[in-house]
């Protein structure tokens, strides 16, 4: 564990970036208490397949229906009808 204070790292930004991105533990300090920690964003890289699809068709088609459009529902909401 690697830990700066505020003032080493913000003249060494790129540098902390760079040791988080490798895997290396990076926490920033003020007046010796740890404020922040420093590491890779993780990215979801999970895509929809064909069982999420099934599984929004099937719960659209069992969902009751007011039998108006959109703007037929605003418009009776704003004329109070």
């Amino acid at each position: 564990m690697s830990t700066y204070s505020v003032a080493e790292a913000k003249g060494n930004l790129p540098l902390l970036i760079d040791r988080a991105l490798e895997g290396k533990e990076v926490i920033i300090t003020r007046h010796g208490t740890a404020v922040a920690e420093l590491r890779p964003l993780v990215t979801g890289t999970r895509k929809a397949g064909p069982a999420s699809y099934a599984w929004l068709k099937a719960r659209r088609a069992g969902r009751k229906t007011v039998g108006l459009t959109s703007v037929e529902l605003l418009n009776q909401l704003y004329e109070g009808e």
